[in-house]
């Protein structure tokens, strides 16, 4: 099935796909078609029996902006089952990457926010460039990052989770180093040969020993997996969306002002 074109892959001849989130004019914010590229894309990489590792980029200047603001807007007038039904499949990708069977590489420059934050962390390994900018930024928009928010406590801890999703505050690549969300950083025109290192490196493990190690590791961690958790997430996102603080804060956002909620002074 040939890719969608909100995300492309291709495989080299040692078993290495490169995924690359292909929506440069927008910062590669996420809408439906980008969800359900990533479902697709990683469940058809996973049955490859060839497939050894995959490194997953931003095309362009940017990682991935969190969510598509205007797509957002579209999703407030839905119904509620259809905001369900988008949930269920934001869940889906973020789930389906983190679970994937083989090792996972996200190469980060610029701007990783929200949504992209969580992609980042369900990556095996994360480098990020130098000058790259963080943030968990969905409080300002009125809504919750509530498909990622079990994803970054197992990954950095409810302490810090806190402190960066209530705030939505941006950080540097240098605290994103510090609290463990990416692994190393490099200058931005070196990230493709410190991908390149990694590769070689995963090359080097033997490809059912790194699947095993994978699964390993995803079991001695204790995560927020129950199925009754998971709805819990999905219907949030779902309903969350659709508030009336949601419309605002994407519509102050839009207009480059303060939302309704800011203190006057």
């Amino acid at each position: 099935m040939p890719d969608n074109d909100s995300v492309r892959s291709q495989i080299d001849g040692r078993g290495g796909a490169a995924v690359t989130l292909n929506r440069p004019a927008v910062a590669n914010a996420y809408n439906g078609a980008l969800i359900d590229g990533l479902i697709e894309i990683f469940g058809r990489l996973a049955r490859l029996p060839e497939l050894r590792c995959v490194v997953l980029r931003g095309a362009g200047r940017h990682f991935q902006a969190g969510a598509d603001l205007g797509f957002l807007r579209h999703l407030g007038d839905m119904s509620a089952e259809e905001n369900l039904d988008f949930s269920r499949r934001t869940l889906a990708a973020i789930d389906g990457l983190r679970r994937f069977p083989h090792p996972t590489v996200a190469l980060i420059r610029g701007g990783c926010f929200g949504g992209g934050v969580g992609i980042a962390a369900a990556c095996d390994i994360a480098i990020a460039a130098e000058d790259a900018v963080f943030a968990i930024s969905e409080v300002r928009w009125g809504i919750t990052a509530a498909p990622i928010i079990p994803l970054l406590v197992d990954r950095l801890g409810a302490r810090m989770v806190s402190r960066l999703a209530l705030t939505g505050e941006r950080f540097s690549a240098a605290e994103a180093l510090r609290i463990g969300l990416v692994h190393a950083l490099c200058p931005a025109d070196r990230l493709e040969a410190a991908a390149a290192q990694i590769v070689a490196n995963l090359l080097m493990a033997a490809p059912q020993a790194a699947a095993m190690t994978k699964l390993l590791i995803a079991e001695a961690v204790e995560t927020a997996d129950r199925p009754a958790f998971a709805e819990r997430i999905i219907a949030e996102g779902a309903s969350r969306r659709r508030s009336p603080e949601a419309a605002e804060g994407l519509a102050s956002f839009a207009e480059k002002r303060r939302p309704a909620w800011h203190p006057r002074v």
